[in-house]
Formats: C-alpha cells, structure tokens, sequence
C-alpha cells in the first residue's frame, strides 16, 4: 500500500469536495433553520396518536415547512418561519380541520438568536479544543504530529459544511452537536494511526520514512474501516428509521464519519509527511525526531 506515494491524489480528491464547499458558502450559505432565523413555535395536542409523517404531510399541505418533534404520546412541537398574525391563524384553522379535536398549548415566537449564540460557542469550543489538541499532541507526540491531526479535523469540518450547503440541507441546532461530535470521532482514528507511526519510527528505524508511515496505515487500516464501518451502519438504519426529526444529525454524522475515516488514513498522515520533509533541516534524521 502505497499511500505517500500517491498522496497529491489524496490532496486533489479532498480539493474536489471542499473547493465547491466554500465557493458555495461564500455565494448562497447555508439553509438556515428556524433555530438560527427565528419562527413561530406551536405546542399541539391531538386526541389521537399522529405519526410525524402525517403531521409534516398537513404542513406542507397548507404551504408550510417546519421541524417537527415529538414531546409526548400525542404532544407535537412545531416550528415554521415567522408568518403575520393573520396567516398563522389561517394555518392553525388549517391543521385544526385536518385534525379535528387538536388544541393549541402554546403558540410563541421564537427568536433566532439562541442559535447565533450557540454557533459562536460551538466556534470557540473547536478552536480552543483545536489549540489544546495541538498542545497535549506535542507533549505526547511532536507539534508535526499535533499541526497535521487538527488540519485533518479542519478537513471534514469542511467537507460537512460544503455538502450542507451545495444540497441546500437545512441546517438547525443538531447540526453543531453533530460536528462536535465528527472532531471527537475523526480525531480519535487520527491518533491510533500516529501512535503505530511512532512505534515504527523506533522498530523501522533504518527504513525509510515513507516506508515506515506506509506499513503503519497498512497495519491499523483494518482496525480504522472495521471502526467507521461499523458507525456507518449504525447511521444508515439511524436515517433510514429514525424519522424526520433526526434526519439532518444523521447526514451531518454520516458525511462527518466518512470523510473521518478518509481524512485519517489518506489526508493526516500524508500531511505529516509532507510537514516533516518540507521543514526538518536534516532529513537523514527524521526516522528518530519523535520522543
């Protein structure tokens, strides 16, 4: 397996995805949820039990789109964009023919700046956690090793936030638990592989450096595809059967892993690489730079 050898395709292939990402970003942004622009929020009760589907049909239905919850047997919230006074009633008449007995318990404008505030804090979680990473990587490790793991986690940070908004995916408060919970995911695989690289430098101490990371992925690959497999799985029947209300979660946790698991075999270790022999002063000394 010759993975430096070949690691300009690497580069080139996570360019394909992150370049369109960001020309997207920067001309239409994201789709935006209620949670970030504000709307109404309905509590409804219905007499009797009502799946999301039937629900969210009815919306649509009456022109509206909205997220849908469930908060009790028979208990819904419901957010839509903000509407005049006079069209929410018009709307709430609607849903009450659709289904007759549904009461009302609470009809309450919702303000979009709790998802601005949440944004900013989820921003200043990743990059101190970013800095910290770099900072315990170092101690443990090297600052190569620390650089080129964060630059992993900046890579499909990207990647999810590109897709989201190149396919108009609606973005709401799920979506920032979802890319926290991507860096934790893609940085743990990332640290398996570094390990096994820092074992070889001391056990391959004579082969070459490219050698020395190439056998390295080769022997924690299984254990890195068994891994996100595995996780993979576990989503697909998460999206598959979990309903409307987890749907973005899931397709931020889905792009998150795979491009997770691609980053940490074929984008962090090659960074490294390519960091080490790019500033290191004496090559012939790189198989034993690492504690």
């Amino acid at each position: 397996m010759r993975i430096i050898r070949y690691s300009k395709l690497w580069y080139l292939i996570s360019l394909l995805v992150i370049v369109p990402g960001i020309i997207s970003l920067l001309t239409q942004g994201l789709n935006l949820g209620i949670d970030f622009q504000g709307g109404i929020m309905l509590e409804l009760e219905f007499p009797n039990p009502v799946s999301s589907a039937e629900l969210r049909s009815a919306v649509e239905s009456l022109g509206q789109n909205g997220q849908i919850q469930l908060a009790g047997e028979k208990i819904f919230i419901l957010k839509i964009k903000e509407l005049p006074e006079k069209e929410t009633q018009t709307f709430i008449q609607g849903l009450e023919k659709k289904f007759p007995g549904m009461k009302v318990n609470r009809n309450e404008i919702v303000s979009g700046v709790v998802g601005k505030e949440l944004t900013a804090k989820a921003i200043y979680a990743l990059t101190i956690a970013g800095l910290l990473m770099i900072v315990y990587i170092t101690i443990r490790f090297e600052l190569y090793f620390g650089i080129a793991a964060v630059l992993a986690l900046v890579h499909d940070v990207l990647v999810t936030i590109g897709l989201f908004s190149i396919f108009r995916w609606e973005v709401d408060s799920t979506f920032i638990a979802a890319i926290l919970t991507i860096v934790g995911y893609s940085i743990n695989d990332t640290i398996v592989i570094f390990d096994r690289i820092r074992e070889n430098l001391k056990n391959m101490a004579k082969e070459p450096l490219e050698r020395i990371v190439d056998v390295s992925i080769r022997e924690t690959i299984v254990r890195s595809l068994t891994t996100g497999m595995t996780v993979i799985i576990g989503l697909i029947a998460l999206l598959v059967f979990g309903g409307e209300s987890t749907k973005n979660f899931t397709i931020a946790m889905l792009i998150g892993c795979i491009s997770g698991s691609y980053s940490s075999i074929f984008c962090a270790s090659p960074i490294w690489y390519s960091i080490k022999t790019t500033l290191a002063k004496d090559k012939s000394r790189l198989q034993t730079s690492v504690k």
